[in-house]
């Protein structure tokens, strides 16, 4: 028979981390379980790590090199045969109820997708320092359905919101299969937003149960540290394929969301062309970008006060986690559902 739930985890070069990663998923309360582990192209002992453990449940692919989480998370979704498909990062772990718990209420409530909280916790910290719902602004103290207009206009980038980009739904295999649902391999990050997006548009149900059971580390050289140019670039593009998608034209609400996303993304673009030469010592691409950008300087002075705030907390109070997470993002008044 097939497992319950297939556990799918992309990793590169994450040895430090990725044993955890894997304990957590065997160590589920549920334990009909495969975990599928697809190794990126890793260049140190991420493989070794992953093959010392004898579990029969596990399956360890290697891709020879690397293609990027997309790729290698699409790898893992053809080899998975679990009812469900859970995604795991490599530096990121499980609380032991978790898959019981969200299956067990999807099952409950038919759902297609179904997603918990999720806790943030600094790599090397003892206990985590807030979570997804409680950095969102927003009071969700019941299970509630997800709409695919309130999905895009809570996760705009840099802005506050609920952001459930960031959270790890289970999906349910059958659903993904009917719909020919995959990552795009050619977004290399924020692809989970655009993967739920791709469920939304078919008609998933998708539902968030307001406890955390998901533990999101921050650490230097992962993904929220690289450069924001890529994803700005690839989020443009993927916005305005599904702008161009007859469901959306006719849904004038999702249209204005998707809309005003793709007016951040690019406005989020044009400043970073600027600001990213302008820290690597590139001075002549940053003076020839604000040229394009007439309104740089305007941008800038808007963001001023965040950018001083942060240093002050992280160089003077010593808030390591001031720039984890939601880096140039306002805290909105809270919404109770």
């Amino acid at each position: 028979m097939n497992p319950k739930v297939s556990v799918i985890i992309p990793a590169y070069n994450t040895e430090t981390y990725i044993g955890k990663a894997i304990e957590s998923a065997l160590e589920q309360t549920l334990t009909d379980i495969e975990v599928i582990i697809v190794d990126d192209g890793s260049s140190d002992k991420t493989v070794e790590v992953a093959k010392s453990f004898t579990d029969r449940r596990i399956k360890v692919i290697v891709n020879q090199q690397n293609l990027g989480a997309a790729a290698a998370r699409n790898r893992a979704f053809r080899a998975a045969q679990g009812e469900w498909i859970a995604v795991l990062d490599s530096d990121d772990w499980y609380a032991p109820e978790r898959l019981e718990k969200l299956v067990s209420l999807a099952n409950k409530i038919n759902a297609d997708m179904i997603a918990d909280d999720v806790y943030f916790i600094k790599d090397g910290a003892t206990s985590p320092w807030s979570t997804l719902i409680q950095e969102s602004g927003e009071l969700i103290d019941k299970i509630i359905q997800i709409d695919i207009v309130y999905f895009v206009e809570t996760d705009v980038f840099g802005e506050a919101g609920l952001h459930l980009g960031l959270s790890k739904p289970l999906f349910k295999r059958e659903f993904l299969v009917k719909h020919g649902i995959e990552y795009d391999d050619e977004i290399r990050m924020g692809q989970d937003f655009w993967l739920d997006m791709k469920c939304l548009i078919k008609g998933a149900r998708f539902f968030i149960e307001p406890k955390p059971y998901y533990f999101y580390r921050s650490r230097p050289g992962s993904l929220v540290y690289q450069s924001q140019l890529p994803r700005l670039n690839q989020s443009c593009k993927a916005a305005k394929y599904f702008m161009q998608q007859d469901v959306v034209k006719t849904n004038p609400a999702l249209m204005r969301a998707l809309s005003y996303n793709l007016s951040v993304f690019k406005k989020n673009l044009a400043y970073f062309k600027v600001v990213e030469p302008i820290k690597q010592g590139n001075l002549l691409t940053a003076f020839t970008e604000i040229r394009k950008n007439q309104g740089f300087f305007y941008d800038f002075m808007s963001r001023f006060y965040g950018i001083v705030e942060r240093r002050i907390q992280y160089y003077v109070m010593n808030n390591k986690s001031s720039f984890d997470i939601y880096p140039n993002r306002q805290k909105k008044q809270k919404t109770t559902f």
